[in-house]
């Protein structure tokens, strides 16, 4: 079985995307000549914006920013017709692939934009979105998140009504529901709730990491038991041991922006900062992480296999938004982790499985449940 590299999820760069998100060139971590240099085959693209107040003119601008996002995949498809083609599903994955070029899927991440409307979540679908995440930073109406602004604030506890009839409305309509970034709550209410199995795109181990944005152990022999797979992301955050110089020095640096010294995740708080004094926060407290390397990453990534198989894990790697590491810094590094994982030991047939074809089977059988 050959590999057929696929990303679950990478972000989209906007003129409005803080500098700290691009690459030394300025550019994206994906651009196509990127992609190609890396092999890579599938990209998934995810429509996101940050979460926000909860006002009319913040869920309007979060909103703005999700169709500038949509705009802009369509546009990049349109620049490239001989080597992108937007897909609608996994056949068109295949139809594209046939054709030498590189498929892009289209996601969305954080249904804060959406403010209270479930009416907005089959109009995303209308317009191409096949892979679906309730949450990114901080709670909304429709689930709570694995990082709210306050530690511990989880109103809905888990998913909110809003966010249960969403579950059924992306059923029907053949989405493969995301849990990344969901509570724990969330993450099992979708599985109890879902008809089809899900994806979380890119969360890594928490029990080797310990950030709310990480997977506990219980989560993912859920998900794995309901038929799901887990992307793992090289991002430095979720992946780089934390020794204690490290913790002191970035408590002082929270203490230095107002915030309490005490963490789990690096970025906790980073959105009660407001202004400039976020992207600096967020940049000073990214910058003092350990940097993790490929073999850190495949740490992960042989946890995840040793606790629920390896017909479960898969790869989403969170590039145009602070991912990146030593040997895998944007996608024309992605032979590095092939070539990692054959050194690890795994098979040809296990890395075409962790490259695509789990993420595949998953994103079938979402199309499989839909009603129509």
């Amino acid at each position: 079985m050959a590999a057929r590299p696929l990303d679950a999820h990478v972000d989209v760069l906007v003129p409005t995307t803080p500098d700290i998100y691009r690459t030394d060139d300025g550019l994206s971590q994906v651009t196509v000549d990127k992609l190609t240099a890396g092999g890579m085959a599938t990209i998934v693209l995810a429509i996101q914006s940050p979460t926000g107040p909860d006002t009319a003119e913040g869920i309007a601008a979060a909103r703005a920013e999700i169709d500038a996002k949509l705009a802009r995949i369509r546009s990049l498809a349109d620049a490239f017709p001989r080597r992108l083609g937007l897909a609608y599903s996994s056949a068109d994955i295949d139809d594209i692939h046939s054709d030498g070029r590189i498929a892009v899927l289209i996601a969305f991440q954080n249904a804060y934009g959406l403010g209270a409307d479930l009416s907005l979540v089959q109009h995303y679908v209308d317009e191409g979105v096949r892979v679906f995440a309730f949450n990114h930073a901080g709670n909304n109406a429709f689930a709570d998140s694995s990082r709210p602004a306050l530690p511990g604030d989880e109103p809905h506890g888990g998913l909110s009504p809003l966010g249960r009839a969403a579950v059924a409305m992306l059923n029907d309509a053949g989405v493969l529901i995301d849990v990344s970034q969901l509570t724990p709550e969330g993450v099992m209410q979708s599985l109890e709730l879902s008809r089809a199995p899900v994806v979380a795109s890119h969360s890594a181990a928490r029990a080797l990491v310990d950030e709310t944005r990480n997977l506990l152990d219980e989560e993912l022999d859920a998900i794995a038991a309901a038929g799901g797979a887990v992307c793992i992301p090289p991002f430095n955050t979720y992946l780089a041991p934390r020794p204690p110089a490290f913790v002191a020095r970035l408590e002082q640096i929270r203490r230095d922006y107002g915030l309490p010294p005490a963490f789990r995740g690096v970025l906790d708080d980073a959105h009660r900062l407001e202004g400039e004094a976020r992207g600096e926060y967020t940049a000073a407290a990214l910058a003092s992480v350990p940097r993790a390397g490929i073999q850190d990453y495949v740490e992960h990534i042989d946890y995840v296999v040793r606790r629920i198989g390896v017909d479960h894990v898969c790869v989403g790697t969170d590039f145009d938004h602070g991912a990146g590491i030593v040997g895998f810094r944007d996608a024309s590094e992605a032979p590095n982790l092939t070539r990692a994982l054959l050194d690890r030991g795994y098979s040809a047939e296990d890395v075409a499985k962790i490259w695509s074809g789990n993420f595949m089977r998953v994103l079938k059988a979402a199309e499989a449940a839909a009603r129509r």
